[in-house]
């Protein structure tokens, strides 16, 4: 059950991420999930790194969106050199 509820957190933050990011990004809804999955890694390492989060624990909705949106720009930075 786990999994389900985390494929559908990281949809819902990949879509506020792509939703708030400026521009036109095309992603379907696989990308889209992905974006979140991996915003929330990326958020829960970041604040881990800083001291903001102790061992075991996530990154909430708020650092998990800023977490999508760091993996989206560097995103649109690799897809716009290809």
């Amino acid at each position: 059950m786990s999994i389900i509820i985390t494929i559908v957190i990281g949809f819902i933050v990949g879509l506020i991420a792509r939703a708030v990011m400026p521009g036109n990004q095309s992603m379907g809804l696989i990308l889209t999930t992905i974006l979140g999955i991996v915003g929330s890694i990326v958020a829960t390492y970041l604040g881990q790194a800083m001291g903001w989060y102790g061992q075991g624990d996530a990154a909430g909705w708020i650092a998990s969106v800023v977490g999508a949106i760091i993996v989206l720009f560097i995103y649109g930075l690799i897809a716009k050199r290809s």
